[in-house]
């Protein structure tokens, strides 16, 4: 993983004075180990809820069945509404979501083993029309320990660039 992007990502929320939650799924929990590595980081981390299981998710997040049964669990609706599940619950400006299959099983032709879906939502000031939340699919290599890396990589590195656009 690369502590470097957390770091830019703590710089840029402590700039903005912005805060932080996340919803974690495959990579149980490393996203927020990743971004409490950085000293300082309760200037902005506010918390992550590791929704492994589809009862968690709709329980703790609010994710629909509907996105769940129509889509699973490793799509990106249901990393959108992970995402924004995150945000709103903990009322913080971002929520960032982590689903996917690190594997070494349950991968499928369609979502192979290192697929990953990573959902970012912003929260706008109330009556701006400005909240967003929206959600990418990627695929990685490598065994279990691999995969949940580059996952974490990758949301950084998603959430560095909204936050640059912000």
């Amino acid at each position: 993983m690369d502590s470097s992007l957390a770091q830019r990502v703590g710089q840029r929320l402590r700039e903005r004075d912005q805060t932080l939650a996340l919803a974690e799924s495959c990579t149980g929990g490393l996203l927020a180990s990743t971004l409490t590595d950085v000293p300082g980081s309760s200037d902005y981390f506010d918390r992550s809820m590791v929704t492994y299981s589809n009862a968690a998710k709709q329980e703790l997040l609010g994710v629909s069945r509907e996105s769940l049964d129509t889509h699973g669990a490793v799509s990106e609706p249901v990393a959108v509404e992970m995402a924004a599940g995150a945000r709103d619950t903990a009322s913080t400006t971002w929520g960032v979501s982590t689903t996917g299959i690190a594997g070494p099983g349950g991968g499928t032709d369609e979502k192979p083993v290192g697929t990953v879906c990573i959902g970012v939502a912003y929260a706008g000031p109330w009556g701006s029309d400005t909240s967003t939340a929206e959600a990418e699919r990627y695929e990685f290599d490598g065994d279990r320990a691999a995969c949940k890396a580059q996952f974490v990589d990758q949301a950084l590195s998603d959430l560095l660039s909204a936050l640059e656009t912000r």
